[in-house]
Parts: C-alpha cells; structure tokens; sequence
C-alpha cells in the first residue's frame, strides 16, 4: 500500500533508499573508514602473527597458531561491531543531529521512523562487508571455518550490533557532538582493552564485564568461532541490552 503523496514511493523504497545513503556515506568518510575496516584489520594481523595474545593468556598456541588466528578472528569481529554500531554511527549520527539533518529527514516523507531504519539497515550493510574482510584476511593468517558456528556468530553479530547501535544512538541524542565524539572513542578503546570484547577477562571483572554489551559480544563470538558453540545466555544478555536501549532511545532522543 503506498502511503503519502500520489506517485510517492513505498516506504520499504524510502527505507532502502535511505540505507544506500547511510551506507555510502560510511564507506567514503576517511575517519569512519579507518575506524571500521583499517584499524580492526590491523589489530587481526598483529594477534594472529605476534605473542601478544599468548602473552595475555589468550592464546594456547604459539605466535601464529590456529589457536590464536581463531582468538584473534572472533576479538577482532567483535571490535569491527562496536567501530560500526557504536562509535561510527553514534558519532555521525551526532553530527547529523547538530547540523539539522536529523530534523529535516524527520519531518519528509521518510519520517523519524525511516530515519532510524535507514541508519540500522547502514549499520548491517557495514557489518556485512567488515565481516567478509576480516574472514577473508583471517583465512589467510590461520583461521579454520571447521569449528566455527555459524548460526551462533551470525546471532552474535546481529544481537551485538542491536545492542551496541541502540545505545550509540542514545548517545548521540543526549550529548553534544563534542562529547559524543570523545565518549565514543574513549569507549570504543575501554571496550577493546578491558571491556572482555576481544580477550575473555577472569574473576569479578570478567563476571562484571560479561553483563555489559562489549563482554557478553566478546563471549558469544568466542563461543561461536573457537568452540562451535551456541551462547543463549550472552545472546540473552545482548537482547536484553538492545531491548533496555531502544526505550531510552524513544524516551531521550531528540532530534534537535
């Protein structure tokens, strides 16, 4: 059913339309480029090809064994999730919102649920290219499809991306663009070195860290590639996460 003007397209049409922008908008920023696809790759080379994961204790292996291509392959999807759901899009969304674009897309045809929609199906369309780079540049470094789960890493990265994206969003409502800026990177860092999301952490932090978003990522996408298994409880966490997100976003959020 077509909704608006005559001759107004659909607003699957609109949505799609919307997404392509999104989408090309991210592959073309230099900044948000480095973010999402350089540095994840760069960290992918040097876990799987120096000691320092089995210096960390991340790793069985040797420097540059199959376990620590495989350690290294699922840290690194989980730092390609926040770079795009989290950081990038909270800080472009940021910007959008200060210089009016945010407002103006709202109140067009597409409305502010298209706007949202249009940013998530980005934030997928993304996460779609970084994780057949990684996998293909992993490949190259020792990585082995045989064990991995694929179900659970694709529930992983979907359940990851809701949560993460919901709460940059949120972010990126509240604050300054200045501020959201800095958080975002500040936490995108915190979330890589201590967050659980590329090492698995012991004790009361790793208990702590792995009922926040970038912990419970981390232990469903280990699960998923190292062990070939299924994480329900992580995935539950995550959800959970996404749910609690998405109604501070529609409570908060302002578009101006």
């Amino acid at each position: 059913m077509r909704t608006g003007t005559a001759g107004s397209p659909l607003p699957l049409r609109r949505v799609l339309a919307q997404t392509r922008f999104e989408t090309v908008t991210v592959l073309r920023n230099g900044e948000q480029l480095l973010l999402a696809v350089i540095l994840p790759l760069i960290a992918l080379f040097a876990l799987s090809r120096t000691s320092i994961l089995a210096s960390l204790g991340g790793a069985d292996a040797a420097a540059g064994g199959a376990d620590a291509a495989q350690t290294a392959t699922a840290g690194v999807l989980g730092l390609a999730v926040a770079s795009t759901a989290f950081t990038g899009q909270g800080i472009q969304t940021a910007f959008d919102r200060r210089y009016g674009v945010l407002r103006q897309l709202a109140t067009t045809p597409l409305g502010a649920g298209g706007v949202i929609a249009g940013k998530l199906g980005a934030v997928l369309c993304v996460l779609s290219v970084q994780t057949l780079l990684v996998l293909g540049c992993a490949a190259a470094l020792g990585f082995s499809a045989a064990p991995v789960s694929w179900p659970g890493l694709v529930l992983s990265l979907l359940a990851g991306a809701a949560a993460l994206v919901a709460w940059g969003v949120l972010m990126a409502g509240t604050l300054r663009p200045e501020a959201t800026l800095a958080v975002a990177n500040l936490l995108w860092v915190l979330m890589a070195v201590a967050g659980g999301l590329v090492l698995a952490r012991d004790g009361v932090w790793g208990t702590v860290v792995g009922l926040l978003p970038p912990g419970a990522l981390g232990d469903a996408l280990r699960s998923a590639v190292t062990a070939g298994t299924v994480d329900w409880a992580s995935l539950a966490i995550l959800l959970l996460w996404a749910l609690l997100g998405g109604l501070a976003a529609r409570r908060w959020f302002s578009f101006d």
